[in-house]
């Protein structure tokens, strides 16, 4: 079934209406959580924020898979959704009190294991959020589902300003890591029961043995496929604080919060949004893959400038914001932040091929980025530290994992020639960001300067961008042919 043209709800302006308001959720959360981040990096220093990051390594771990890849299918399922909600949520529910009786178990091992045991009682506290997560997989998956992003705004900002102001008072005392970690189980407790209020209908349990078995082959290889997300995501923080200490992990971790300043604030309303839209069009190929490669175009052009202005400017960045005790920072921001720009690509790929229940593909490109990726980030962290850690993730993303994905890309319909059409000349562009924040730094010694010319740089580049590829904004419209 089609709508009809100017239908005052059609896909396209339920969509965009969706996407910005998460525009507006993620820019309001990002700029208010990055002076909050900047005032608890000086409140608990690199050692500290290390200990954190250890038992963030662990709660990311167990969100990947907590609820087996099920809640997904609410997104995508072609008819009401009432009818596998309450399998869904149950599957959630029991999945991730499991996985949370394993972290608590485990987590004296893992902390050991990062070259932070002190970490132990932090991770046993910080993983409860899994729990929580499992609780309203199913309200946030219909939010989503009915492109309802002004309702999760609420939830999301009440979690990412209740939480961070409790961590501050918390850090003001000398509480220390712990503080970062009941501000998060606080906040994300609070969003929950917020998440439940907004979303449409009411959450139940139940369970139907053949949707569940449905539901399982649907998510079970999606689940595998984010544990491996999550492995390539994170594996870096892993080889650092085995490698290197609780320290080391410390400044890179702010480095590689820092890098992925532009994939959070540009790339994760994006994917809020576009997985729903996508599946729309699942019975209109061209359709499908023209919306995907506007979508790409347009991410690239915000975000890549972004993205390089981070790495040439990281120095004067590090130093101006965080304080000289952070400087070893800037050296894997350098190479994280070029990171970040294909990271944003990779995502956006890896949405499009999920619709397309290409999961198994989507699975293989990760294995082989985890098993290419393992003995770099070893190598580079042996040869030369924190730096080597970043130089080394570059590489392989570069050289083996955007091959790949650009493979599979063709072998959907999507031609490799199309996709550098759109996004070659926004990258081409984001270099000379990156190279006039490195002249800017070299040739101005006041920090804040050399910020702000670099800075200027990239506005004017982004406005550039913006401005040759509204057009692509008009090929988006396609999705009000989309069955809604």
């Amino acid at each position: 079934m089609r709508l009809a043209v100017g239908d005052e709800d059609s896909l396209f302006g339920k969509a965009s209406r969706a996407l910005g308001w998460s525009l507006v959720n993620t820019a309001v959360g990002r700029l208010g959580t990055l002076a909050i981040g900047i005032a608890l990096a000086r409140l608990l220093g690199p050692a500290e924020f290390g200990v954190f990051a250890v038992a963030m390594v662990a709660l990311l771990a167990v969100l990947s898979f907590h609820e087996l890849g099920v809640s997904l299918a609410i997104v995508r399922w072609p008819g009401d959704p009432a009818e596998i909600a309450p399998t869904v949520a149950t599957i959630s529910v029991a999945s991730s009190v499991l996985i949370y009786a394993g972290c608590f178990a485990g987590a004296p091992a893992f902390a050991a294991a990062m070259g932070a045991p002190a970490a132990a009682g932090v991770i046993r506290l910080l993983t409860l959020s899994v729990v929580v997560s499992g609780l309203v997989a199913v309200p946030a998956a219909l939010l989503q589902r009915g492109f309802r992003q002004d309702r999760k705004m609420l939830a999301d900002q009440v979690n990412n300003w209740g939480g961070a102001l409790v961590s501050i008072a918390l850090a003001a005392t000398g509480t220390g890591a712990m503080s970062l970690a009941v501000g998060r189980l606080a906040g994300s407790a609070v969003s929950a029961v917020l998440l439940v209020w907004a979303a449409p209908g009411r959450l139940r349990f139940g369970f139907d043995r053949e949707r569940a078995r449905a539901l399982l082959r649907f998510g079970l290889p999606l689940a595998g496929s984010s544990i491996v997300v999550f492995a390539v995501a994170t594996v870096d923080q892993v080889v650092v604080g085995h490698a290197l200490g609780a320290t080391a992990l410390g400044f890179y971790v702010l480095a590689f919060n820092l890098s992925n300043w532009p994939v959070t604030m540009f790339s994760q309303p994006v994917r809020s949004v576009a997985p729903a839209a996508f599946a729309r069009l699942q019975h209109d190929p061209p359709a499908l893959r023209g919306a995907f490669l506007s979508t790409a175009g347009l991410l690239a052009g915000l975000t890549l400038p972004v993205c390089l202005l981070l790495s040439g400017a990281a120095e004067p960045l590090i130093g101006l914001v965080y304080g000289d005790r952070w400087g070893p920072a800037a050296d894997a921001l350098l190479w994280l932040g070029l990171l970040g720009g294909m990271r944003i690509m990779f995502e956006l790929m890896y949405d499009f091929f999920v619709v397309l229940a290409r999961t198994r593909a989507v699975f293989t490109v990760q294995v082989v980025w985890l098993v290419v990726l393992v003995p770099a980030l070893v190598v580079g962290a042996r040869v030369k530290g924190i730096p080597g850690v970043g130089a080394a993730h570059v590489a392989v993303a570069a050289l083996v994992v955007l091959p790949l994905y650009l493979s599979e890309l063709h072998r959907s319909g999507v031609g490799v020639r199309a996709v550098l059409a759109r996004v070659a000349p926004p990258a081409a562009l984001a270099g000379a960001v990156g190279l006039a924040a490195v002249a800017a730094h070299a040739a101005i010694p006041l920090d804040l300067a050399a910020l702000v010319v670099a800075g200027l740089v990239a506005l004017a580049v982004i406005g550039l961008l913006l401005r040759r590829t509204r057009g692509a904004l008009n090929g988006l419209r396609t999705l009000e042919g989309a069955d809604a």
